[in-house]
């Protein structure tokens, strides 16, 4: 089965700091771009972030300075650290296959997504 697994999502108080993680499983994420997205209550989702299988970052204006995407492909693995978060980060992180023309999108070809995980930034 193929599946993204995303972890690390909590409760954090303006201006710290949380890592996630998405976990590939079922196939080799080595040549894909996988990218992270999010999407607050009420709201339309976004892109957050996105890394290229030759480790080229591209970010979201919005957490630039502030978000770091890396990967891991032996460990089949997107990582992203986030720094100074704001309560505007507040979301469901998940991750997925992305492209990066025109914006930060929702890849096409991998039909797959993960679940999310839960980023609470709040007192």
């Amino acid at each position: 089965q193929l599946q993204f697994v995303e972890s690390g999502g909590g409760l954090v108080q303006p201006g710290g700091s949380l890592s996630v993680s998405c976990v590939a499983s079922g196939f080799t994420l080595d040549y894909y771009n996988i990218g992270w997205f999010r999407q607050a209550p009420g709201k339309e989702h976004e892109g957050v972030s996105c890394i290229a299988s030759d480790r080229k970052t591209y970010y979201a204006d919005s957490v630039k300075g502030r978000f770091t995407i890396s990967r891991d492909n032996a460990k089949n693995t997107v990582y992203l650290q986030m720094n100074n978060l704001k309560t505007e980060d507040t979301g469901v992180y998940y991750c997925a296959q992305c492209n990066t023309e025109g914006g930060i999108f929702l890849g096409y070809g991998l039909n797959l997504w993960g679940k999310g995980t839960l980023v609470n930034v709040s007192s």
